[in-house]
This record gives C-alpha cells, structure tokens and sequence, in this order.
C-alpha cells in the first residue's frame, strides 16, 4: 500500500528511519568501560562490526587519552570535546564526542555520539538560514533538516547547550541532550508528519544552572518558497522564573490541603515535613518547644542555651531519615549561636545560604548534630519560627545536601509561609489537645469510678470516648439506690462535645441523683429535669429562648433514659426524653427492644413524658446505651439494632465479657458519637425477704406492730436488731395513726439491710424539726434518724410511704 503523503512536506527517502541512524556515530559503554551498543554510524566512522568490539574495553578505541582524563570524564554529567581515535585498519581518526552519563536508567551507561564527517554540510543550509531568524534576545533557536540533524544554531542556544554550533552540527536533538531531549524530538517528528506547529514545555538542563531550567518549546516548519516542508526550527524560551514561582505557588497549594488534616500536634508536624520534602528540601526538622514560655521574642541569645524543645517530626530523601540524631519525642537543645538558637530568640527567620561547617559559630549543641551534618555535607539552612496568636511555639529547620542550589531569599519567604500556616494548626491542635485532656480528666471524674454495692441488679459498664476530632462528649451513666432495695438505672447524652459538654453532663447527673433521693417516679424526675435544662440554657449567653425548640441544639440539650427497678415485684418503671429505648434479654436469651413512649429532649419544655412499666422474669439483662453505639457514619439505623441485637443474643455468664464483646463489634472507624453502656441482671428478692401488714387507724395496735415485728426478726435470726426496729416501727406507725389517712401498711425486708417501711394514703411528709424542753412531741423522728444509716418519704399513687433503713452485721458497728 502507498503510503500516504501531506501536502507541502518532504517525505524522508526511508520513512522507516526519520533520523537516518547512520549519519551518526553511536555506542553505550558501561560503567566498567565495557562497549555495550555499536550503531552503523560508528561502523562507518572505525571500521569495527558489532560483533568485533561489543564487550570489549572502549579504552582500546582511544588513542593518547589518559587514565586520569578518563577519570575526570566519568564524574560529569556530559562531556565533549575532540579525541584521538583508532581505526580497525590503525589510522588514526579524530573526531568530536559528546558523551551523556545516563544514571536515570535501570542501568546506568554512558551515550557516546559523533556526527560523521560527511554530514558536516549539506545543500540547503542557506535556505534554512534564510527562514529561521538567528539573533533572539533570551531565545534559543536551533534548526534541524528533515532526518532532524542540526544545522544552524543562534549564540543563546550555543549558551544554553553548553556547547558550539560546531560541536553540535550532524546531531539529533536528543543526541545533544541526551534522554531529556527525546520529549523535543517527538514533537519535532510531528512536525514533519503534519506540517503543523507544536508547543510543549521541556526541561533542559543548562550548563551551571544548579536549578531544574524550564523551557516552553515551539517546533514549526521551515518551509521554501513552493511551500514544501525542508526543516524545523526549534524556538526554546527560558521559563524558569516563572516555572518555580509556580512550583512555589503548588506547594503553598499542597500546604494547605495537607497539613492539619488532624488535631493531632505529631500528626500535624509530620505533615509539616512531609509537604516540604523532597520538594523544598532535603531534609525538615520540627521541634516545639517544652515550655512555650520559656522563650520570649526579644530574649537573649544566651538565654537560648537552656531552653529545651521536643523532637516530634522529621523527613529525609533518603530512606530511614539518617541525617536526624534526636528520635521523635526526645528532648534536646540547640546551642545559642546556632541558627536556631538565634531564631528563637527573635522570633525572626534565619537563612544561611552557604553553611559553613568550619565556621566559628558552626556547632548546633550536639556533637552527633555536627557530625551529621559534616557528613552528609548540608550546605544551606533555614530555621523558622512557629509561632502562632503571638506565641512562639517552636521551630521548623529545612535544610539542603542533594540540592545543589543554596536557599534563596524568595525560599525564605516561602519557608515563612509554610511555617506560618503550620504553627497555626500546630497551636489548634495543641489548645485542642489541652482543651481535650482537660475534659477528660473532668469526664473522668463526674462519671462513676465504681458502681454501688446493692442487691436488685449485678451490672457491668462501659465507656468508650470518641476519637480526636470531635472531642470528649456529655455522655453518661449511672446507678442509683433507692429505698425499699429498688435500684435506678439511668442513662444521658448531652448533645455537643468538649469542656461545655462535659461540665453539663456533670451538673445533669448531680441533678439526677438529687431527684433520684427525692424518689420521684421516672416521668416526674424527667420532668424536673426538662426544666432544669431550660434554666441552665437560659443561663448562658447563647441560650435559646425555651419556646423555640429548632434553637435548643444552639443552647444545651440533652436526652436520658430512666429506670428505676423494684427487685420485690420485679416491676421496672421506664420513662425516656428523646433517648433509645433500651433493649431487654430474657433469661432464655431472646432480645427485644422495648417500645417505650417517645418522650422529647430534655431541654424543649411544655411536653410531657410517659412512664411503662413492665414486669421482668429474674435473670433478665436489661442494656442501656447512648446513641454513639448504634449512629454509625454510612451504616443505617436498622443495620446497627441488629448488629446490636446479634451480639446481645449470645449467650454470655459474666456481664463484663458481653460489654466488651458489644463494643468487639463496632465498626471504629464509623463513630461519630461517643459511647455509655450500661448492662443490668435483675435479681428478685424471695418472698421470705419481706413481710407484710395490713393495720387498722388505731393506736392500740402499736403493740401488735411490734409483736409482729420481733417475732419476724427471730425467724431472720436478726434479733440484735430488735430493740432499734420496734422503736421505729412505734414511732413510724403511731405517727401513721395520728396524723396520716388509712389504710396503713407495715412492711420489713431483709436484704443486704433491714428496712422497715410504714405506708398510709396521706401525701404530708413528715419532717424532722427540733423539740423544745417542755414539748410532749417531736422527738421521735429524730430519734429515728439518729438509730438507722437513713430514712426518708417517697410519695405513691396511694399516698406515701415512709421508711428507715438499718446496717447489719459489721456495718451496724
């Protein structure tokens, strides 16, 4: 098939080779001098075939180089020049090289190249003069013919490829600058095939730029006067300025989307280093210091000697971060001569350029530092200050030892910069942790340490804080004597995270337990509670007003769950405000989660709230929990209850092994709430722990009452507290007669202690006062206080019921 042709360009006479491979001189040599690759260019220059001379020494090609020539020739990156050659016949040939030390590939060698003689000059160099423009300020211009080989070179580009139009003429762009030329070179091949222009950016290295130079490249046509494509010229503009101004630009850009991803202080000085390294420097240092007063801009540089700073990020280009000698997390100092110990001292960024390590003011305090230093030849630093709200915070060094450029003043500004916007997450991550730790130790110490001893439930808790981000929550949990052996169960979330959180949960629980010793019922005590929450809101400058519930969450809100658990009629009393419902395992190990009324938060007011009861078989566990146990982040509502479910259906003896196999469970990295578990065995008491009587309206029957009741005591062998339990019952059931309505009950039980109740269908509570010397009256229920470790009222349905509770055994002692 013929190949097709575009209008206007030269098609080569080989379209199989556009460069023509032969008009060059080619061969590889290996880094042990081993001939690796011979083209026919070379054939044609010496004489030799492949076969005779790869694998052979190339030193046997050269004529009077010297060892110690070639050694000079093997520490640069490229070399050129004329030599001496031997040809296979033993003429001598001289010839121009240029050879190119590729070290970028797999395995690194040398590229020698030499245009052949006959290739020095060919017809139409006037034409290609007269189309391209030789002379351009800051522009270099080559011109290449249609098998691209070089033939016209303004000074610039002599300039920028370090070498003469002489030297270069009969080569192949890529054979001038080696690999980093290839880019050019395709685009050039474009243009021969399309007859279009082409733009790309390269990066060319330029003699004595120890910078990375940057060039935007525009290869066009050169066409004669019928149109006919006869070369391309390539028009190099050196972009360099604008290329690292932009990098400078990236890495500012970078900066801010990567450092402070976390309030973590470790974290975020890591990413510090990370962001800087390998595209600033070669190796970054964050220190902060121990105690940020310590240091004060302004402060003496003497001063500076005693100041310690802790390690907590570092980076490296090379692997293992070898140049760092203080481990991450160790305390160490820096002379006050030093760079950074002049930085600290005021406050102000410190650039050496050209580091001296043999100056006088050389030693940075360590003499590993110093060591390091030396050996790993660190030419230039730059030490920045981290401070943050006019607090220095610490220090941030960025220096260089591959990067054969020294900082600059523009990688000053720039290292200011990023120091700047690091000290700022640095010092958020610092006052978050502090701020953390603090509401930590304040959770810790409202939260129960341990649950009080009592007989209606065994329970095992749980209290799982969230991670760092969102801070320690106003969760809680509590569990709570009552009289009469019952116990309240009680679970709480205050809504927001932090100090303010945790301070709130600690005035709710207070409150709780304050209404808990009132023995309110579960729906009265939340009530309190609502209004409680209303008035702290009021309290605070950014409360709500209580009539707009879209506003309570800007305010303080919370929700609870309430239970209280009678272990007699193994009644439990539920009531909630806005909280799950908690979920019941029977004793034979089926999970239901109770339907409660849906009460509101806590913190709306004017709704009321329901109490449920439900009658529990003994053995069954009731769980208590906040929301942060079953609100996952990507995982619905119903996925979490019967994960949840799950898990609580296994069959587990002790309580502590199902908390941990609940949270076992949990997908971490989904929380976003933290976590209150809380998980109660109901035990029942027998019916020989309590006895009960019906009493008529009349004081003739305090005698019979305290019969009853010693002949009670002699079937729970508790005769020691006999004596103590008929003054009580006297005084609690004449005061029944005298002043309350019938009917009147009579009730002891035995359990961990004795507790003596008298009930009556009044709603008066009786209260302690102080009796004067003639009165006939009100010493009773002092004295009832005085002989028992507590008594009080809890008002009923019926009315209220009054009762003393007795120590036995070694607490009565």
């Amino acid at each position: 098939m013929e190949q097709q042709r575009t209008p206007g360009v030269e098609q080569p006479d080989r379209p199989d080779d556009v460069f023509e491979e032969a008009r060059t001189a080619r061969a590889t040599v290996d880094e042990h001098g081993l001939v690796t690759g011979w083209s026919e260019g070379a054939r044609r220059l010496l004489g030799y075939p492949p076969e005779e001379i790869i694998g052979k020494p190339a030193a046997c090609l050269l004529g009077d180089v010297t060892a110690g020539t070639l050694s000079a020739i093997r520490a640069l990156p490229r070399w050129n020049g004329r030599v001496r050659l031997r040809h296979r016949d033993g003429h001598p040939v001289d010839a121009g090289l240029l050879a190119h030390h590729r070290v970028g590939a797999r395995n690194p060698d040398w590229l020698v190249v030499s245009p052949l003689a006959d290739t020095a000059a060919i017809p139409g160099d006037e034409l290609l003069a007269e189309r391209s423009f030789q002379q351009t300020t800051r522009c270099g211009m080559a011109v290449y013919d249609t098998r691209l080989r070089l033939r016209l070179a303004n000074h610039y580009a002599e300039d920028v490829f370090g070498l003469t139009e002489a030297d270069m003429r009969g080569l192949r762009h890529s054979e001038i600058l080696g690999p980093s030329g290839d880019k050019v070179e395709r685009a050039m091949v474009q243009v021969l095939k399309t007859g279009e222009p082409q733009y790309l950016e390269s990066y060319m290295p330029a003699p004595d730029d120890t910078r990375q130079p940057a060039w935007l490249v525009f290869a066009y046509p050169l066409r004669d006067a019928d149109g006919v494509v006869r070369g391309v010229c390539v028009c190099g503009h050196d972009m360099t300025e604008q290329f690292w101004a932009s990098k400078r630009l990236q890495l500012l850009n970078e900066a801010g989307t990567r450092i402070g991803t976390t309030l973590d202080v470790m974290r975020t000085a890591q990413e510090l280093a990370e962001v800087t390294v390998p595209e600033f420097a070669d190796f970054t240092a964050v220190d902060l210091l121990c105690d940020p007063d310590a240091v004060r801009q302004g402060a003496s540089t003497a001063a500076m000697g005693s100041v310690r700073l802790r390690c907590v990020a570092h980076q490296s280009v090379l692997p293992g971060t070898p140049e760092a000698v203080v481990a991450p997390g160790e305390e160490h100092s820096y002379a006050p001569a030093s760079p950074m110990g002049q930085c600290l001292a005021t406050g102000r960024a410190v650039l050496r350029a050209e580091y001296d390590s043999q100056a006088a003011d050389f030693s940075m305090g360590d003499p590993r530092r110093d060591a390091a230093i030396r050996g790993f030849g660190i030419h230039s630093l730059i030490a920045v200050p981290l401070r943050a709200r006019g607090i220095t915070l610490g220090v941030a060094v960025f220096a260089r030892h591959e990067w054969p450029e020294a900082f600059g003043a523009e990688d000053l500004l720039l290292a200011e910069e990023l120091a700047d916007r690091a000290a700022v997450y640095v010092d958020n991550a610092r006052r978050y942790t502090r701020e953390r730790e603090t509401a930590v130790a304040l959770q810790k110490a409202l939260l129960p340490q341990r649950l009080p001893r009592q007989v209606a439930v065994e329970a095992a808790w749980r209290y799982l804080p969230t991670g760092t981000l969102t801070g320690v929550g106003g969760d809680w949990f509590d569990v709570i004597p009552l009289s009469g052996a019952r116990v309240a169960l009680v679970v709480g979330d205050v809504v927001g995270h932090g100090i303010q959180a945790a301070a709130a949960m600690g005035r709710l629980r207070t409150a709780v337990r304050t209404l808990a010793d009132v023995d309110l019922p579960p729906d009265e005590l939340l009530t309190h509670l609502d209004d409680l929450v209303i008035r702290l809101a009021a309290d605070t400058d950014d409360a709500a007003p209580p009539d707009h519930a879209a506003e309570t969450a800007e305010g303080l809100g919370a929700t609870c769950l309430y239970t209280v658990y009678d272990p007699v009629s193994r009644v439990c009393t539920l009531a909630r405000a806005g909280h799950p419902g908690p979920a019941l395992i029977s004793p034979e190990g089926t999970v239901d989660f109770l339907d409660l009324p849906a009460g509101p938060p806590l913190g709306l007011g004017g709704l009321p709230f329901e109490n449920a009861e439900v009658t529990l078989p003994e053995g069954s566990v009731l769980a208590l929990y906040t929301d942060g146990l079953i609100t996952m982040r990507d995982q619905d509502l119903d996925q979490s209850l019967a994960r949840l479910r799950q898990v609580l259906s296994r069959p587990t003896a002790c309580l502590d092994d199902l908390c941990d196999a609940v949270l076992a469970t949990l997908p971490l990295e989904h929380r976003t709430d933290d976590i209150a578990l809380l998980l109660a065995r109901t035990h029942a008491l027998d019916a020989r722990q309590v006895a009960t009587w019906d009493l008529p309206a009349d004081p003739a029957i305090v005698a019979q009452a305290r019969r009853l009741v010693r002949t009670q005591l002699s079937t729970w062998n508790l005769m020691d507290a006999c004596f103590v339990t008929e003054l009580v019952v006297s005084e609690l059931v004449t005061n029944a007669i005298r002043y309350a309505d019938p009917p009147i009950q009579l009730r002891l039980i035995h359990d961990r202690h004795l507790i003596c109740e008298v009930s009556d269908a009044s709603s008066t509570a009786p209260h302690l006062r102080r009796a004067r010397a003639y009165d006939e009256g009100g010493r009773g229920l002092l004295l009832v206080a005085q002989l028992t470790r507590g008594w009080g009222t809890r008002h009923t349905r019926a009315g209220k019921t009054i009762w003393a509770e007795q120590a036995l055994g070694s607490e009565a002692g």
